[in-house]
């Protein structure tokens, strides 16, 4: 297995820019991301996009000093612990890099970076069938959010406009 270095990624940075643009790119063509890579215009708005958004928090895992895996996030905030969280929004890791314990890195330094910011959860999504990532986020400890008994487990839904 290489060496996984895992950075913050740095929005002024042209080299960490290209690598998001890059990463997203690759994991919006998986059949587990977008099914299709991303548009001319998305790939023009997204770090602009991303540098306004004041809650983006990006790492990236670096192999000798290639960008291979991306943890997108955002910081949010939980009113039932009046504490901050961390929402993975996209985990993914290009597909030759695989295996290697690239996303399973990049989970710990999304946590350690919680953990310091005083965080009570880290909160992701995750496609039913992405039997890869279920198995990963689980054996990180993830589960199926549940408040209380009585209410069951939580469903993330979306509306698109």
């Amino acid at each position: 297995m290489e060496s996984v270095e895992i950075v913050e990624a740095d929005l002024d940075r042209k080299d960490h820019q290209q690598a998001v643009i890059d990463l997203i790119d690759a994991y919006a063509m998986d059949p587990m991301g977008n099914g299709g890579a991303l548009p001319g215009d998305v790939k023009n708005a997204l770090i602009s996009g991303l540098k306004k958004h004041p809650t983006t928090l990006i790492f990236l895992g670096m192999i000798n000093n290639e960008a291979v895996g991306i943890a997108v996030c955002f910081i949010g905030f939980s009113t039932f612990a009046a504490r901050p969280l961390i929402n993975v929004h996209d985990l993914a890791v290009l597909p030759v890099h695989r295996g290697n314990g690239v996303g399973r890195q990049l989970l710990a330094g999304v946590e350690r970076k919680a953990r310091d910011m005083g965080c009570c959860k880290v909160t992701l999504e995750v496609l039913e069938n992405n039997r890869r990532a279920l198995n990963l986020y689980a054996a990180a400890g993830f589960s199926r959010a549940t408040y209380t008994v009585e209410a069951g487990g939580a469903f993330f839904f979306a509306k698109k406009l």
